[in-house]
């Protein structure tokens, strides 16, 4: 079984979480409290694990914060690579 390259791992979480910035915050507010999951496998032939969660990030129907968790199954699951964002009702991204 190939090993995780760190950087891969990145490039397919930051895709991966870049479908999920181009929703709405409605679309994203209606997942709050959810997970999803999902597979990818890369040129290199590692697969990877991803699972993305959403939760209001300080009040409830405010700004909603986005983790995304990538790994590959074997020790890395333990300490996954995670990115994040915060999208505030109106649209906008907090902190950025």
């Amino acid at each position: 079984m190939p090993y995780m390259d760190t950087d891969e791992a990145r490039s397919v979480l930051t895709e991966h979480l870049a479908s999920y910035r181009a929703l709405t915050y409605p679309e994203l507010a209606g997942r709050v409290d959810t997970v999803e999951t999902a597979e990818h496998r890369a040129p290199s032939g590692v697969e990877y694990q991803l699972e993305v969660q959403f939760f209001w990030d300080s009040k409830p129907n405010r700004d909603v914060r986005v983790i995304a968790l990538v790994d590959d199954g074997g020790w890395r699951a333990f300490v996954p690579l995670s990115d994040d964002f915060i999208l505030a009702p109106d649209g906008t991204f907090v902190g950025e």
